[in-house]
């Protein structure tokens, strides 16, 4: 059987497993456990080569980051509209819900993002929006908080985002991001707010464990 975005909830639930995330243990997500296996059968499935990484299925360090600072600093979230900028598993979106946001809409152009995010918020028991539109094509969303993990791995992409997180600071939305020293992840206009040592693996990263940090853009 082909996969599409209909039976993607299928093929997420017989190729990953519910497990708890290292650095945001109060979260929960259906993570794999091997990139290089998924990212091929994903391909073959889908009839295409060269397609991105599946990020909806891995914890990524920014990602974890940006979730363990939403956890602790739920006076910084409670009661807020979030939009969650490309969010692979849901992890910052899950976050945000429990962490007291009124309401959460995660973005990210991967269709199959939409039944990760809808078997997340399931297993961690919150309500989550999800979009698939891609939302750099538009000016930024009214709402009160914008997140944004592990987005500055991509020159091209992250001239895109940073430029659009900009607009949506100008317009009065807070913006955060976390970050664990990608390539272009910008230099300047961003406070520091906290640095993690986040656990990870070889099979995502250089080293397994990863320094990241969370940032407000100023």
């Amino acid at each position: 059987m082909r996969l599409t975005p209909a039976n993607a909830p299928d093929f997420i639930a017989a190729n990953t497993r519910l497990q708890a995330v290292p650095h945001a243990p109060e979260i929960s997500l259906w993570l794999a456990d091997e990139i290089t296996p998924l990212w091929r059968l994903t391909e073959e499935e889908l009839g295409a080569m060269g397609l991105p990484p599946p990020f909806w299925a891995f914890a990524w360090a920014g990602g974890q980051a940006l979730a363990r600072w939403l956890l602790d600093h739920p006076d910084q979230v409670a009661g807020k509209r979030v939009l969650d900028l490309a969010t692979g598993s849901g992890l910052g979106a899950v976050a945000a819900m429990k962490a007291g946001a009124a309401s959460v809409l995660a973005a990210d152009i991967d269709p199959f993002c939409a039944a990760a995010v809808a078997a997340n918020a399931r297993s961690n028991e919150v309500e989550i929006a999800f979009t698939d539109a891609n939302l750099l094509d538009a000016p930024p969303p009214p709402v009160d908080l914008i997140c944004a993990g592990d987005v500055f791995y991509e020159k091209p992409m992250a001239e895109a985002v940073l430029a659009w997180l900009k607009q949506a600071q100008a317009n009065g939305t807070r913006v955060i991001v976390g970050d664990p020293g990608r390539t272009y992840f910008p230099k300047s206009g961003l406070t520091l707010l906290a640095e993690y040592t986040v656990p990870t693996t070889r099979e995502l990263e250089d080293q397994e464990v990863k320094r990241s940090r969370v940032w407000s853009l100023d």
